[in-house]
Order: structure tokens, then C-alpha cells, then sequence
């Protein structure tokens, strides 16, 4: 059995002790050189040379104890300040390259930067204790967090990052921040497929929510995210009522988003229009699928959206293959995976090349199958049965995979870098 090891005091409290000892040194030194006095006095019989040199000595004491507490409290203000100031710089930058993430302007330079320097941007989250004045600089650091790690699937990571914004809004007596750190639990949980424990989530959000704009905007959020769930329902249900219901209840939600929004915004528009596209996909209503996409294309491209323009051409794909046109379907997932490749969003990419790579194994055409499929694993970052299947059938090691429609339609856009318009605090 190991030797316990000796309890570690935390910094501030470490310092506190510090300054205390040297205050205690101070008086206990001169309480010490006037008892000495006093015993040289006894001594040597002199009166008075001998106590004035002990006080002499005391004072001289305290003067150095004073300017070495005075010196260490310096020390540590500057290390604070450095500290806020090196956060203060990170949230400026992520920030930028958080809103350039998916753009037609550094869409792929964004993506390298967050690549390069997630672990530095993780720890700095991770170890910082922000004060007051600091907070909102940790929180914009959250925020670009966030769209990293839905955009690069991180569960995980995503539920850490929404713990810790949590405690620093409990720390600061920030409401805002402690309904956004919920609401962002509650996407965490859904990727991680607790589909119970992010429904929870949103009703934590929803009990704490404040006033005002920002308020407009999360509540808003918890609109999609709801209509997220319902959609992830359906996706487990297997055709008939329970999945009818879930798709009209997620777009009940997402009708209530567009209505709630707190004023015009272009990249929310698109959101919606291309998750309500991919309810009327769920209702094999292809035409009104169409009717969604169509303007949701025009708004990204007016916005420079190239992660929106993609995710509404590969739903234009799905619609156009439901329509038994198949060369229109290749051809907008072709130019979808080409936009997705051009910002690096590799899961949209993978999608797109399953899509076509499904698409030429019903064709018969199974080497230009097996290549689309084994490019779209290499880039997926979590397994999928489907590809796995239609992998063996390009591979003629099985039967092409019986599926209820071909290829899958399960698109469903997340919230993503949109939500930049919920952090204003």
C-alpha cells in the first residue's frame, strides 16, 4: 500500500497561507529580538542601546516581510492578468474562425485551425476558473467549442464543455449562461443516442430560462433541438404510428421555431427550411420537400453559406431519387460532396459518397461502387450498418441490403455555427 499523499492546498489558498506566514514571521521575529533584548539586558546590565537595537532589527523585519508580500501580490496580479489576457485573445480568435467555419470565405482554413488547435482551446477551457470580469471571454470560447464539436462529432466532449460553462455561470450568477449550458447538454446527450436524458435537459433549460432577446433566441434553439429529437424517434421507429407521430411532432416544433425566432436571420431560415425538408422526406412528400429546399439553397448562397448550400442539395438528391430520377440524384449529390470536401466537412462528404456509391451497387456498376463506399468510410467517423452492408454487396460478399428507401435520407441539419446569434449576453 502506498504512502498517502499529503492533501494539495489550491493556488489562491496556497497564497493566502504564504501572505499569513510572512505576517506571523514578521511579529513572531520582533516578539523574538525583544525577549533577546531583554536577556542582554539582564546580561550585560545595559539599559536601553540593546532594546533599541532588537526594535531596530524587528521594524527592519516587518519592512522586508511587507515588501516581499507586497511583491508576491504583484506577481500574482500580472499572472491574472496574463491568464485573462491569453483567454481574452483565444475567444477572439475561435470566434473568428468559428464564423468562417462552413463559409465560402476560410470554410477550409477554419476547419485546419480548430483541427490544430482544439487541444490547446480544450485545456484552456478546461483548466480555466474565469472571474467575473472574464466570463463572457470563456463563454464565446464555449461557443466556438461547440460548433467544432458538432461539426467534428464529439458527444463527449460537447457534455464536458457544457459542465464546465455550467459550474462558471454558477460561479458568476449568470442565468443566461446556465440555461444555454443545459440546452448544450441536451444536443451532447442526443448525438450520444440518450434521447430520455436530452429531453431532461431541454426542461432544465426551459426552468431557467431568462428574459429578453437572448431568451427569444434559446428558446428557439430548444425548438430545434426538440424537433431534433422527434426526428431522431422516427428514425428509431419502424414505420406506422409511433413514427407518423414522432414526424408531425417534430414539425410542430420546427413551424414554432420559425414563428418564435427573434427576428429576421438568414442562416436560421435555412436551418429550419432544410429540417422541415427532411420531415416531408419522412412523409415521402417529396414535391413539398422541394418546396422547402429551394429557398433554403437561394438563402445560403445569398449568405455565403456553404454548409448550408450542401446539406440542401443532398436532400435534393434524396427528393429527386424518390422521384426515380436518378441521374439528377447523382448529380446533386456529386455537387454537394464537392462543396462538403471544400470546407471539410468530412461526415456530409462520407454521406454523399454512400449515397452515390449505394446508388451505382443498384446500378450494377460495383467497382465504381466499391470505391465511393470506400472513401466515404475512411471518412466517417462512426460506423454505419447501411454502408457496412452495401460494402459487402459491392464487394459481392452478400445480397444488396433490402432498406425501406434507397439511399438513406437522414440529413437532418444541427445547429451548428447558426447559433451565433443566441451568445449575445
Amino acid at each position: 500500500m502506498s504512502e498517502e499523499q499529503p492533501k494539495r492546498e489550491p493556488p489562491e489558498e496556497q497564497s493566502r497561507i504564504q501572505e499569513f506566514s510572512l505576517v506571523v514571521g514578521g511579529v513572531a521575529s520582533a516578539l523574538l529580538t525583544d525577549l533577546t533584548s531583554q536577556l542582554l539586558n539582564q546580561s550585560l546590565g545595559q539599559r536601553g542601546i540593546v532594546q533599541w537595537v532588537g526594535y531596530s532589527v524587528a521594524a527592519l523585519l516587518v519592512v522586508i516581510s511587507y515588501l516581499r508580500l507586497r511583491a508576491r501580490r504583484r506577481r500574482a496580479r500580472i499572472r491574472r492578468q496574463q491568464g485573462a489576457s491569453e483567454l481574452h485573445a483565444a475567444a477572439e480568435e475561435a470566434e473568428q474562425w468559428m464564423i468562417a467555419l462552413g463559409s465560402d470565405a476560410d470554410g477550409m482554413a477554419a476547419a485546419e485551425w480548430f483541427t490544430v488547435n482544439e487541444d490547446w482551446l480544450r485545456d484552456l477551457v478546461a483548466t480555466e476558473n474565469p472571474q467575473s470580469a472574464a466570463v463572457d471571454d470563456f463563454a464565446r470560447l464555449c461557443d466556438a467549442l461547440e460548433a467544432w464539436y458538432v461539426r467534428r462529432p464529439n458527444p463527449d466532449a460537447l457534455l464536458q464543455l457544457s459542465e464546465l460553462l455550467s459550474a462558471a455561470a454558477e460561479a458568476s450568477g449568470r442565468r443566461g449562461l446556465a440555461e444555454l449550458a443545459a440546452a448544450r447538454a441536451a444536443t451532447a446527450y442526443r448525438m450520444l443516442g440518450d434521447l430520455d436524458a436530452a429531453s431532461t435537459r431541454l426542461g432544465v433549460s426551459d426552468n431557467i430560462a431568462t428574459h429578453g432577446r437572448t431568451a427569444a433566441a434559446l428558446k428557439t434553439r430548444r425548438q430545434v433541438e426538440r424537433a431534433l429529437l422527434h426526428l431522431a424517434r422516427a428514425e428509431r421507429a419502424p414505420a406506422g404510428n409511433d413514427r407518423d407521430e414522432a414526424v408531425l411532432n417534430a414539425r410542430d416544433r420546427l413551424d414554432d421555431a420559425r414563428l418564435t425566432r427573434p427576428g429576421p436571420d438568414l442562416a436560421a431560415d435555412v436551418a429550419i427550411s432544410i429540417n422541415l425538408a427532411v420531415v416531408h422526406l419522412y412523409q415521402h412528400d417529396d414535391q413539398g420537400a422541394l418546396d422547402q429546399l429551394r429557398p433554403a439553397l437561394a438563402r445560403a448562397t445569398a449568405a455565403g453559406d456553404v454548409s448550408g448550400q450542401a446539406h440542401a442539395l443532398e436532400l435534393m438528391g434524396v427528393a429527386a431519387w424518390m422521384q426515380r430520377n436518378r441521374h439528377e440524384a447523382g448529380s446533386r449529390w456529386e455537387h454537394a460532396a464537392h462543396l462538403y470536401a471544400e470546407i471539410d466537412e468530412r461526415e456530409g462528404h462520407a454521406r454523399c459518397l454512400q449515397h452515390l456509391g449505394s446508388a451505382a451497387v443498384i446500378a450494377e456498376d460495383l467497382d465504381t461502387a466499391l470505391e465511393l463506399l470506400e472513401r466515404s468510410a475512411t471518412l466517417r467517423t462512426s460506423e454505419s450498418e447501411l454502408l457496412t452492408k452495401y460494402l459487402d454487396a459491392a464487394r459481392r460478399t452478400s445480397d444488396l441490403p433490402v432498406v425501406d428507401e434507397d439511399p438513406p435520407r437522414r440529413t437532418a441539419v444541427t445547429w451548428l455555427k447558426r447559433l451565433r446569434t443566441f451568445f449575445t449576453r
